[in-house]
């Protein structure tokens, strides 16, 4: 499985961007979107379910991002709306584990990841 994200830069806080996800292959499930800041831990955004549409959001960004995946072009895609400060991260796509906003434990094909950074 390969995963090429792009789409991130720089933007003001209460900007957009989108971001995408050009997969290899979908054999996976679920996909989604996974962030990590210098120092901490990645973390999961939000994950879809590409045979039930199904969509997860991590509490601080519902209601803003909007997740969604184009099957025929093995396409992720991120919309980021409002962006705040702590948005700022290095944003990876990977399957997600069911609909949970964790990773299978086996994966481990991580692509390089697009730089989002909000600040003014």
């Amino acid at each position: 499985l390969q995963l090429v994200e792009s789409g991130g830069g720089l933007v003001q806080p209460g900007g957009s961007l989108t971001l995408s996800c050009a997969a290899s292959e979908l054999n996976y499930d679920a996909i989604g979107w996974f962030r990590q800041v210098p120092g901490k831990e990645r973390k999961g955004i939000s994950c879809v379910s590409s045979s039930t549409g199904f969509r997860d959001y991590a509490d601080p960004v519902k209601g803003r991002f909007t997740i969604s995946v184009d099957v025929a072009k093995k396409t992720v895609y991120l919309q980021m709306n409002t962006l705040k400060p702590e948005d700022t991260g290095v944003y990876y796509c990977a399957p997600c584990l069911s609909i949970l906003l964790i990773p299978p434990p086996d994966f481990t094909s991580w692509g390089q990841g697009t730089q989002v950074t909000v600040s003014s």
